[in-house]
């Protein structure tokens, strides 16, 4: 029991039970699944649904974070994918075609690319803070969204780009299917080779693994190379699923959602050892305090100061040296065991 305690996803796992056995009382039609033209619906498909565009920018912030890094920027390079992606069906003379949106789609994610590797250039090359190198495109690339669509919100009409995020594959949203693939690549590159081993090294130590011989400065670079591509691709779901590239609303905070969905799943945001598993359970964590909060009837106004709340209330369950005051202090409480009475001594 000692062992399952200590594990690294225990208190996550056991956070997002509790938050699922709450709504549950609440509502027991929470975790009721309808079975409608062989298509799944109910509450816990809509967050596994909504979900995959955090899951995609949380999966990057995780690496990122990894090496010691944070990037702020991946809710404007969402917002800068999902403009291109829209931009190019809408110029289109055929929107409903699968060689137009797949054009899209590519170019969307390619140029979110380019806008990490921007990033990991900043950072890894020229030195600067990771937190004043992602910012500055944080700021600037919401502005670059709204030259790309001419500072409207564009809208489309295209059956295939729809489908990104509202289709269904063999009864379940084709979204999840998208985070989920992205979830076993990513863990296939980190835990199944040495890239893992290096991007925690790189996070622990930066000189210390430079003078081993590793490329820190590509690990680095690699990492925000990786969070802008998967920021793209959560901004092609993130439009897809409202039909519209909004440069004002597209990923807006998700940046924070994201690093607290990592730090809920247990990696530390001073680098090195870090935890996929955690991340995805701190995903769903989050996507749940967020149906429940619309449940609640929360104000949109008041939501933020109670998602706040829940989190901190979260992050102290979780947090190693709170249990090891309560501990001691337990241990403290305890009678302490009186000596037996009656007993002979023994004389020297």
């Amino acid at each position: 029991m000692k062992r399952i305690v200590k594990n690294r996803l225990f208190w996550p796992v056991l956070a997002l039970l509790a938050l699922i056995v709450i709504n549950t009382i609440a509502r027991p039609s929470f975790v009721s699944i309808t079975v409608q033209n062989g298509q799944l619906y109910g509450p816990l498909i809509d967050i596994l649904r909504n979900s995959a565009p955090l899951m995609l920018v949380a999966l990057g912030m995780t690496i990122v974070i990894a090496t010691r890094g944070i990037d702020l920027s991946v809710g404007a390079v969402m917002a800068v994918s999902g403009a291109v992606a829209l931009t190019i069906i809408e110029g289109s003379t055929d929107p409903n075609g699968l060689g137009t949106v797949l054009v899209a789609i590519v170019v969307g994610v390619l140029v979110a690319l380019v806008l990490g590797v921007w990033n990991g250039f900043l950072v890894a090359v020229v030195g600067i803070q990771p937190i004043i190198a992602t910012l500055v495109l944080m700021l600037a690339g919401r502005g670059i969204a709204l030259l790309i669509t001419g500072g409207f919100i564009t809208t489309i009409n295209s059956e295939p780009y729809k489908f990104m995020a509202q289709g269904y594959v063999l009864g379940l949203p084709f979204a999840l299917y998208v985070s989920m693939a992205a979830v076993v690549v990513v863990a296939l590159l980190e835990r199944r080779t040495a890239l893992g081993v290096l991007t925690e090294a790189v996070g622990i130590n930066p000189e210390a693994s430079r003078l081993a011989g590793v490329r820190s400065r590509g690990i680095i670079w690699g990492a925000y190379a990786a969070s802008g591509l998967l920021a793209g691709l959560a901004g092609i779901l993130y439009s897809s699923n409202i039909m519209a590239a909004d440069a004002n609303a597209a990923g807006l905070y998700i940046e924070l959602d994201a690093i607290l969905a990592v730090v809920l799943g247990g990696t530390s945001l001073m680098g090195g050892k870090f935890s996929l598993a955690g991340t995805v359970v701190g995903v769903f964590t989050i996507q749940t305090l967020k149906s429940t909060i619309t449940f609640l009837g929360v104000p949109p106004a008041v939501s933020p100061l109670f998602l706040a709340i829940v989190v901190v209330i979260v992050v102290l369950v979780q947090s190693q040296r709170l249990r090891s005051v309560l501990a001691r202090a337990s241990q403290a409480l305890r009678p302490r065991s009186s000596t037996p009475q009656g007993g002979s001594e023994v004389a020297s």
